[in-house]
């Protein structure tokens, strides 16, 4: 019994053969599902990957061109917003004559200069102490000087004459709110000299602009003018909204440095509201623009572009004169941040006032649409002219950089 037990136990057992034999699996196939289960799934994964690449680099080419749109509506949104307006207003009319309707302008117009005020820093004015015979200048060229050319404007004959009168109107504006500053810091100019002439032109400008236009404006045309009536609208509408919102940004630290880390979406809030002035104005106006001649237009263009050249040739020959009788080289006239600072502060006019000034006058001088829409080229050219001048500067700042390193 012993002996067959153990002869059962030693004994191999019988090899089964099979009608069908086994197929052997390739050695490398089974390796790598041995190893790495997943490395077959991720295999056919990689296989699609291209085609959604290519998707997605497809959507992705195809978005490429709107960031540079963006970039350039959002880099020039006021003079977008201003034509905006004023196409929208020649197009559908209605929707402008009913905002006009419920005095929709007197709103946006306090909401500039509250806005403006909001933004006021009053530490510039302080930083510009040193340079303040560059700032007299300044102020004396721009409310007393070139309103001057306003009458040499007055002698261009062109139909309508609403655009030759709201030429000369734009000329006897205070400097722009905003435009001269950002330049001259663009230009690396003085800028705290840039703002403290700005602030106060405007400031300063709402009381003399009655006295301006019924001086030069008004003697032209043969129109009188309610100077009194008029400084009094430009209180209420201009001076008191600018000081509300200063004080406010005085008051609350909190909203003052909210204003500051959003200036950008403050500047397109105010560009908004001031697109809105001439969108009502072109609405209501839109019979009377449309029997305009566009070689008229293109006149009206031209004499606003000889205008700022005018202004500007006129303050770099008085800063020039001022300097060499004042030191030559040594005087702060020659200095190129104070000179950059006048030249372009000194030679723009703003628009929110002069179309301010329009409203008040409420039809003297004619319809205010034909008054404002070459000032609103004259207001986009200027800027484009001077972006032109400090792009010229900044080249030729950075080749004399050049040759110094050299």
């Amino acid at each position: 019994m012993a002996g067959t037990i153990q002869s059962l136990i030693l004994t191999t057992p019988s090899i089964v053969t099979r009608p069908f034999p086994r197929r052997k699996a390739c050695p490398i196939i089974s390796r790598s599902l041995r190893i790495s289960p997943s490395r077959s799934i991720s295999t056919i994964i990689r296989c699609c990957k291209p085609s959604d690449e290519t998707h997605g680099s497809g959507l992705a080419n195809g978005l490429n061109w709107t960031k540079p749109l963006l970039n350039f509506a959002a880099d020039n949104f006021l003079p977008l917003a201003l034509v905006g307006g004023v196409a929208f207003g020649l197009a559908n009319p209605t929707l402008g004559c009913l905002a006009d309707k419920y005095y929709l302008s007197k709103f946006s117009t306090f909401a500039i200069f509250i806005i403006s005020g909001l933004t006021l820093h009053s530490d510039a004015i302080g930083g510009a102490a040193k340079a303040w015979p560059v700032g007299v200048f300044g102020l004396c060229s721009i409310l007393l000087f070139t309103p001057y050319f306003s009458r040499v404007v007055l002698q261009i004959e062109l139909q309508p004459q609403e655009f030759v009168t709201g030429l000369a109107i734009f000329n006897c504006m205070p400097t722009t709110l905003s435009s001269g500053v950002a330049l001259t810091q663009l230009a690396g100019g003085n800028s705290a000299l840039a703002l403290a002439m700005t602030v106060i032109s405007n400031m300063l400008g709402i009381l003399i602009i009655p006295f301006s236009i019924s001086k030069f404006i008004a003697v032209g045309v043969g129109v009188s003018v309610p100077t009194s009536q008029l400084l009094r609208s430009l209180v209420f509408t201009l001076l008191v909204p600018l000081i509300l919102g200063k004080v406010l940004r005085e008051s609350f630290k909190g909203l003052a440095n909210f204003v500051d880390h959003n200036r950008k979406l403050f500047s397109k809030i105010s560009a908004v509201f001031l697109s809105l002035v001439p969108w009502m104005q072109v609405s209501r106006s839109r019979s009377l623009l449309l029997m305009v001649k566009p070689a008229v237009f293109i006149v009206a263009i031209g004499m606003g572009t000889l205008l700022h050249l005018i202004l500007l040739a006129f303050n770099a020959l008085a800063l020039r004169s001022l300097s060499a009788v004042s030191g030559g080289s040594k005087s702060i006239f020659a200095k190129k941040e104070n000179a950059q600072a006048a030249l372009l502060v000194a030679s723009q006019k703003t628009l929110p006032v002069m179309v301010a000034v329009v409203e008040q006058l409420g039809g003297a001088f004619g319809e205010s649409g034909l008054l404002v829409l070459p000032c609103v080229s004259a207001h986009l050219i200027q800027i484009i002219l001077d972006s032109f001048l400090v792009n010229l500067w900044l080249r030729k700042d950075r080749s004399s950089n050049t040759s110094k390193v050299a």
